[in-house]
């Protein structure tokens, strides 16, 4: 798969999770890996990455960010648009408020973080956005999620078509439910809405994927290492499922 030679890499949502194992996963592979986040603590937990505080929400601290990881590491040749929040409500129960804060994060998000690096790919990049399953299918329950991530999806099919012929790149991946910590959210958000028991509650979202187990971090990290590879050059505009078999 050859290595990726110290290019830069900039992973929002960094400090942990499936941004972490990707930055952690990049850096293995050669890569000198920036990790953004709103808590500095957990993004200087990631042993060797440049930990640089930002928001991927306000784009005046997406474009600060971005300049202090250039200023450490140069211009930013991988761009992983991690960053999201998950909540689940029916659209009666999905208020603006919620709306426009899952908005502001997962699309917004990768708007800004994208508009900022693109400038430094001239004849070579990589941009992969993290959607989910759940941008390519309706999620029950989750509406605005679910928007938000079939809008990042559109987003990365438009850029790839803009920038045709060019040697950068433009995919995402799209997980099914994946063993993080949002998992953990989730599933007490399920025990109070519904009273389930705790291995209940978790069994709703092993359910979902096809392969009856949840997706580990490193999965869609050996997937995001695979489109920053050479042999992914051709790979463009594509929405790639981690989902255990679902179509």
């Amino acid at each position: 798969m050859g290595k990726l030679n110290e290019r830069h890499a900039l992973v929002t949502g960094g400090g942990s999770g499936i941004g972490r194992a990707i930055a952690e996963s990049l850096m293995s592979a050669g890569a000198r890996v920036t990790v953004t986040g709103r808590r500095l603590e957990a993004l200087q937990s990631v042993s060797g990455a440049n930990a640089v505080a930002m928001d991927v929400t306000d784009e005046a601290s997406v474009i600060e960010g971005i300049d202090a990881a250039r200023a450490a590491f140069g211009p930013v040749q991988i761009c992983i648009a991690n960053a999201g929040i998950a909540e689940g409500a029916s659209l009666a129960r999905t208020d603006a408020q919620m709306w426009r804060r899952i908005m502001a994060t997962n699309l917004d998000g990768a708007f800004h973080t994208i508009r900022a690096c693109l400038p430094d790919m001239d004849d070579w990049g990589r941009v992969i956005a993290v959607s989910s399953i759940a941008g390519l299918k309706g999620l029950k329950g989750a509406s605005a999620y679910t928007a938000s991530k079939h809008g990042m999806i559109g987003l990365i099919r438009a850029l790839a078509a803009d920038h045709l012929g060019r040697g950068v790149t433009f995919n995402a991946l799209c997980p099914g439910y994946v063993d993080t910590a949002i998992v953990t959210d989730n599933t007490s958000r399920i025990m109070a809405r519904t009273g389930m028991s705790e291995a209940d509650a978790r069994d709703v979202m092993i359910g979902q994927n096809a392969h009856r187990r949840l997706i580990e971090v490193d999965e869609v990290a050996d997937a995001a290492i695979w489109l920053c590879s050479d042999g992914a050059r051709s790979v463009n505009g594509q929405a790639i499922q981690i989902a255990g078999g679902q179509y």
